[in-house]
C-alpha cells in the first residue's frame, strides 16, 4: 500500500475502527496504523482474520489490540471500551465503519437496531475516552446519505434507511460533541466495489453494479473508499460536517 497519510502524522494516538477485520474497515486500520497509530481492530465473528490484521500492523511497529464484540449488544460494547481502556488509557479517533441489514436469518428490525442504535451506543459509550481534539468519523453511502430525495434499489432500501437514521441520530450529538472538543464527521461514499454489500446487491439485482457503475463513471474499489476514510481522520472537517466522496450528480440534494 502506497502512503495515504503523511509519515507519523497519527504518531500517539489511538484509533478505534468498528467492523475492521476485513475490507474498507481493515484498510482503514492499515492506513491509520501506516501514519503512526495504535490501532483497535473490532470484529465480531472474524477472529483469525482480526489477528492476522494486528499481527501484520505491529509489524509495522504500533501497537494493535484485537477485541471481538456484538456491536447491538450494550454489554459486549462496554467490555470492549473496558478493554481499551486498559489497554491505552484513552481514544483519539473512532471510525464508526460496521454496518450490515442485508444478511440472510436476521430478525427484523436487525438493520435499524446496528446501523442506528448500535452507532449511538457505541458513540455513547466511548464518550469518556474521547478527549478535546479527538474525532469521531462515521461511514456511509450516497445510497443512504440521499435516500430522503433519491430512491435507491428496493433490496437495499430498508438498510439505505437505517444508515440515515443512524446519520441523523449521531448528528444530534454534534452540538454536545463540539462542546467537549470532540470533531464529528460523515464519510459517503457511492457503492464500493467488492463489498459484501456490493456482492449481496448483485445477487439479488443482477446487473446493478454495472449499471451504477455506467451512471457514475468511476466506483471506488475497497482501498481507494478506505483512503478516503483515513484522510478524514486528519484532514479538516468541512463545514457540514459531510464528506462526499466520488460523484454525487445522480443523488438530488435535501
Amino acid at each position: 500500500m502506497s502512503q495515504t497519510l503523511p509519515v507519523d502524522s497519527l504518531k500517539g494516538r489511538v484509533a478505534l475502527v468498528t467492523g475492521s477485520s476485513r475490507g474498507i474497515g481493515a484498510d482503514t486500520a492499515r492506513y491509520l496504523a501506516e501514519a503512526g497509530a495504535d490501532v483497535v481492530i473490532n470484529y465480531r465473528n472474524k477472529a483469525p482474520r482480526a489477528q492476522k490484521l494486528a499481527d501484520e500492523l505491529r509489524g509495522l511497529g504500533v501497537r494493535a489490540l484485537v477485541v471481538g464484540a456484538d456491536l447491538t449488544d450494550a454489554t459486549s460494547v462496554q467490555q470492549m471500551f473496558a478493554e481499551v481502556e486498559r489497554e491505552f488509557g484513552s481514544l483519539d479517533i473512532l471510525v464508526l465503519n460496521a454496518s450490515g441489514g442485508m444478511e440472510a436469518g436476521m430478525a427484523e428490525d436487525y438493520a435499524l437496531a446496528l446501523n442506528r442504535d448500535a452507532q449511538v451506543r457505541v458513540l455513547d459509550t466511548a464518550l469518556p475516552l474521547l478527549a478535546a481534539g479527538s474525532r469521531v468519523v462515521f461511514v456511509t453511502s450516497h445510497q443512504a446519505h440521499f435516500i430522503r430525495t433519491t430512491p435507491t434499489m428496493p433490496e437495499y432500501e430498508p438498510v439505505a434507511l437505517s444508515k440515515r437514521a443512524g446519520e441523523d441520530a449521531l448528528r444530534e450529538r454534534i452540538p454536545a460533541l463540539t462542546e467537549r472538543g470532540i470533531e464529528f464527521v460523515v464519510v459517503s461514499g457511492d457503492m464500493i466495489e467488492g463489498t459484501i454489500t456490493a456482492t449481496l446487491l448483485e445477487r439479488a439485482n443482477p446487473g446493478a453494479i454495472a449499471s451504477r457503475r455506467e451512471s457514475a463513471g468511476k466506483l471506488y474499489n475497497v482501498s481507494e473508499f478506505a483512503a478516503e476514510v483515513a484522510r478524514a481522520a486528519l484532514d479538516p472537517v468541512p463545514a457540514d460536517n459531510t464528506r462526499l466522496v466520488g460523484d454525487t450528480s445522480s443523488f438530488a440534494g435535501e
